[in-house]
């Protein structure tokens, strides 16, 4: 006779999250959709409202639901990004613990991007050649301003990363920049090598519009093996 599995007793809140979240699966509640009030969901489900509550919170801290006081709970949509920031925190943590966890991001994020930018001078249209350009002098016109320059600077990297057309491969981007850029430091700015930057921004556009991926893969490594120095786990209570 096989060995008995244990009976494991569940909580009444667990149960409500996975009826919930199965309604939300099946379809039954869509993103922008109410949830069903807190009575009506004790009476469906036959529990109390602590249950409710939990298991409510649950389906936020999964972000599959927003709460905001004095109203009920919305479904959400579901993207690459939101699910991405919902380990926002969890990665941030695990970053400062480690100069050498910040360097494997350093390097994955090298790995990404030139993949990235040989898909962009590949696909690039016009129109995203221009949106480009004009972040480029967005970010020209930053000059002096760490905090918008550096802004900038990102989004100048997502936008290639959306040239792709994939949704996940646009949350990854957003959320490895977003992770780095808590251990960006402001040298950029006191070495004048901002400078720097936008003329290897204004390098990499240019060998996107020519549609050479090869040189656009060279010119971004040149530009992350020069800017990564730039990035440094600070010590702890700074």
């Amino acid at each position: 006779m096989d060995r008995a599995e244990p009976i494991i007793r569940r909580k009444l809140a667990d149960e409500v999250f996975d009826r919930l979240k199965r309604l939300i699966e099946d379809g039954e509640l869509k993103p922008g959709d109410e949830m069903p009030s807190e009575r009506t969901l004790m009476e469906r489900f036959g529990v109390g409202r602590p249950a409710i509550r939990e298991a409510m919170q649950a389906l936020a801290n999964n972000g599959l639901v927003e709460i905001s006081h004095g109203e009920r709970a919305k479904v959400l949509q579901l993207t690459a990004q939101s699910i991405f920031r919902q380990v926002d925190v969890a990665a941030k943590i695990m970053l400062s613990g480690s100069s050498d966890t910040l360097e494997h991001l350093k390097n994955a994020r090298q790995f990404f991007e030139r993949g990235m930018v040989r898909e962009a001078a590949s696909k690039a249209s016009e129109a995203q050649i221009a949106r480009l350009k004009e972040t480029l002098d967005s970010q020209t016109r930053q000059l002096g301003d760490p905090e918008a320059f550096i802004s900038a600077d990102m989004d100048f990297h997502m936008q290639i990363a959306e040239i792709s057309g994939n949704p996940i491969f646009a949350g990854v981007s957003t959320a490895m920049l977003g992770w780095l850029r808590q251990y960006h430091t402001e040298v950029l700015i006191w070495t004048g090598k901002e400078n720097m930057t936008l003329l290897e921004h204004q390098e990499i556009i240019e060998c996107i519009e020519r549609h050479d991926p090869d040189a656009a893969e060279d010119a971004m490594v040149k530009h992350l093996e020069r800017s990564r120095a730039l990035y440094i786990l600070k010590p702890r209570g700074d």
